[in-house]
């Protein structure tokens, strides 16, 4: 038996439920994972809502953790128990303890924590996607990061500021500003008081960006086309704000013939090599010193409910995890 939260209806934070749940041995290929932390993230709230789709009901929300490995089942040879590992899988993570197959798992230097590692494989491996494959961020370039101080936000100012680039950043408070600017941000715009694609111009002199990473989704959508210069990327990778609504392909010949994607992690770690090259690089990166990982709060797993509320209303910064 493990502890584990799990959503019995859609809804608000309060459908969370933290139950006891029977676990089952590690069947073929996989691996028993006993774990010390789990990261938290936007992702979790949108299938507890509904916004994503699960399977069915219930389900056991969260989809990055860290932890060691106690067991091993039939056909496992490259993991062994007392392992350090780290995953991104979808859901099942919001658990003391889990079954995970072992293709999916990466093992941790031993410079890396649990901490660290329950949110570099979904935001980490984000980051990295989005800097290297999506858009190859270069010395030169102007980049817009939306909720720069958040967990996504914060890893990504700090390597496009490393791999070059001019950022700026989006930030919600004062506070969040001077987080962003210490992460790396040349500009900084509080966008509840500024108008972000206008000061965008300015700061720019007019230029605009090369590419826009929002993750905020309907409240940014229009302003960040505005912030593009000619033949710009959007890259919408989220929706804090609710998802992008449908818009007619007319508006991105409108602002300057733009190119728009929206890719998904899953779609950048689909093999083994692909995992194990975003893994390499990103360990690599916090081992240098090129990535700082800004862990600034850690709720209990009973206490699932309150970080969501807190993620929601926006109130975290840097990324927080979850402990069992």
């Amino acid at each position: 038996m493990t502890k584990a939260v799990r959503v019995h209806q859609l809804g608000g934070p309060e459908v969370l439920t933290y139950e006891d749940v029977e676990l089952a041995e590690p069947g073929p290929g996989e691996v028993r994972i006993r774990q010390h932390a789990i990261g938290l993230n936007f992702i979790d709230c949108y299938f507890r809502s509904g916004l994503y789709k699960a399977s069915g009901l219930p389900f056991i929300v969260g989809n990055e953790g860290a932890g060691e490995i106690t067991a091993v089942g039939p056909g496992v040879t490259n993991f062994h128990p007392g392992d350090r590992v780290a995953y991104y899988l979808n859901l099942g993570g919001y658990a003391t303890e889990r079954n995970a197959p072992a293709d999916k798992l990466v093992k941790l230097p031993d410079y890396i924590t649990y901490e660290q590692a329950a949110v570099l494989m979904l935001k980490g491996l984000t980051v990295f996607y989005l800097l290297h494959k999506t858009f190859q961020v270069q010395p030169g370039h102007r980049v817009l990061i939306h909720a720069a101080a958040g967990g996504v936000g914060s890893l990504a100012t700090q390597w496009a500021k490393a791999l070059g680039a001019t950022v700026i950043g989006t930030a919600g408070s004062k506070e969040k500003a001077d987080l962003a600017l210490a992460n790396g941000c040349d500009h900084v715009i509080l966008y509840k008081t500024e108008d972000f694609a206008e000061r965008v111009k300015q700061i720019s002199r007019g230029e605009l960006c090369d590419v826009v990473y929002d993750g905020v989704g309907k409240d940014t959508f229009q302003g960040s086309l505005k912030s593009l210069r000619r033949r710009g990327l959007f890259v919408s990778f989220g929706n804090a704000s609710g998802p992008v609504p449908p818009f007619n392909l007319a508006e991105l010949n409108n602002h300057g013939s733009l190119f728009a994607t929206r890719p998904k992690l899953a779609d950048h770690i689909a093999t083994r090599a692909e995992l194990i090259e975003g893994a390499d690089a990103l360990f690599a990166a916090v081992i240098s010193g090129t990535l700082h990982v800004p862990i600034n709060k850690a709720y209990a797993l009973k206490d699932a409910a309150k970080a969501h509320t807190d993620l929601e209303a926006r109130i975290t910064t840097g990324s927080s995890v979850l402990k069992p």
